[in-house]
């Protein structure tokens, strides 16, 4: 099993992964169809099912498919192109992808939520339609948004190539189990493990420019976050809280007036920083999906601006570390909210995060999956029920919580030797297990929990 960390860690758009940068990659990969087939469509439309039809106005998803079906792509997506582009398409009624042409498209008839008709391959279905000159479909694909930024059709979800199908790689473990003993046979850390396997792919140079785009990406988005104030979009008048807390964190340093506990704030901070720049659209990293964006970039921030001894050089063993824990999260349960609640995003996050820290901090293969075990220990049963499915109320705080729980489960770990009662596969099991048992109104439909408990208008 492989998972490249550019798949873990993918550039992208808010507010979502899998209902804003999904269905706008599936939109891209319709237009590949289109110019592979002998067809010459004059039109496109679509149908969002499941969870893209529940909360899909909310995570801006039939904008995102309007933008993919024009040609635009998450990880080069230009925000005033995309505005001029919208305008022009509402005018005309018209996209017109490169070496497609124009095609007929009415954003307001030719996008269709779908309450009723759940598609069988996962929560997050859509259809998208290539229309003739009389409007009779003569091309269509289904695509399965399955979390972070992951996209396959009807056809590759049904063959299993949600799974790795390239080249043999040297370490391939599929299990934390098989880790942990790839790691103990041939004395490398998972960092160094996850780096060969890396390397089995693709170029030292592309490697390391990779990873340090990564953080670059994640350690602007702070920036941006913290620099940032007003009210976010959407309708819930959510106000940013990023800015005003950060600057009363500054304005205390040095008066000796802090509680201890007051580091938790600067966690909270740099976590909310991000989720508070995806819930307003901007440029984020997939850690594993846009909704737990904030988690691992907060934790590699902290480890860098308030751990004695931290050093930039380290973040790319950080993020290795994180990229291996996610795969096995991915691979054998779930890091989609529509799938398996919060817990297989924030919770996943804060697993990754945890065993990233641990493995700068020092800790062996051991200890850093303890450190993975107990951070999502801490998160089953978590549910995803954003107030009118935006990804803001209860995501961008539950961002903040994710990152405390990720330290001191580090913490935690390196205060033991490894040894502990529950293994990180049991865990990961057992969320999926529990994200099979969870009532469908409490995983990303806005149906249940503080989506109708709070008021939202």
């Amino acid at each position: 099993m492989f998972l490249s960390v550019f798949d873990m860690f993918k550039v992208g758009i808010g507010p979502s992964s899998s209902h804003t940068m999904g269905p706008m990659v599936a939109a891209a990969r319709f237009l590949d169809a289109i110019r592979a087939s002998d067809y010459a469509p004059r039109g496109v439309k679509g149908s969002l099912h499941g969870s893209l039809a529940f909360t899909g106005v909310g995570h801006a998803t039939d904008r995102a498919v309007i933008l993919g079906l024009a040609g635009f792509r998450p990880e080069s997506y230009d925000a005033e192109a995309a505005e001029t582009a919208l305008e022009r398409i509402r005018e005309t009624k018209k996209v017109e992808p490169e070496g497609i042409g124009a095609l007929d498209f009415d954003p307001k008839a030719d996008i269709f939520f779908d309450y009723d008709r759940a598609l069988p391959g996962h929560a997050n279905a859509m259809i998208l339609m290539a229309t003739d000159a009389q409007g009779d479909v003569i091309l269509q694909e289904t695509y399965y948004s399955v979390g972070g930024g992951f996209v396959l059709t009807e056809e590759e979800l049904a063959r299993g190539k949600d799974t790795d199908d390239g080249p043999p790689v040297p370490y391939p473990f599929k299990s934390a189990a098989e880790m942990l003993a790839m790691a103990e046979a041939s004395g490398l850390s998972i960092a160094q493990m996850k780096r060969a396997n890396e390397l089995s792919r693709g170029t030292h140079d592309a490697l390391d420019r990779g990873v340090a785009r990564i953080w670059e990406v994640m350690d602007g988005c702070i920036d941006r976050g913290l620099e940032n104030d007003g009210t976010l979009p959407g309708g819930l008048n959510v106000r940013r809280r990023a800015k005003g807390i950060h600057d009363a964190l500054l304005a205390e340093r040095g008066t000796n007036l802090s509680a201890p506990h007051t580091i938790n704030d600067w966690m909270s901070v740099y976590a909310m920083a991000v989720n508070e720049e995806n819930a307003a659209g901007g440029q984020v990293v997939t850690a594993p999906t846009n909704g737990a964006a904030g988690v691992v970039p907060a934790t590699i921030r902290y480890y860098l601006d308030h751990v004695p001894g931290a050093t930039r050089s380290k973040v790319p063993d950080f993020l290795l570390t994180a990229a291996a824990i996610g795969g096995l999260v991915k691979y054998n349960a779930s890091i989609s909210g529509a799938e398996a609640g919060c817990q297989a995003e924030v919770g996943s996050a804060s697993a990754m995060a945890a065993a990233g820290l641990a493995a700068v901090l020092g800790g062996t293969p051991a200890q850093i999956e303890n450190a993975a075990e107990i951070a999502l220990e801490h998160h089953l049963g978590m549910t995803c029920d954003p107030v009118r499915g935006l990804v803001q109320v209860p995501c961008i705080e539950r961002n903040g919580l994710g990152a405390i729980k990720a330290v001191s489960a580090a913490s935690l770990s390196l205060r033991g030797d490894g040894v502990h009662l529950v293994p990180l596969d049991a865990c990961i099991e057992t969320m999926r297990q529990v994200g099979a048992d969870m009532a469908e109104k409490y995983k990303e439909t806005s149906l249940g929990g503080l989506a109708v408990n709070v008021p939202n208008c």
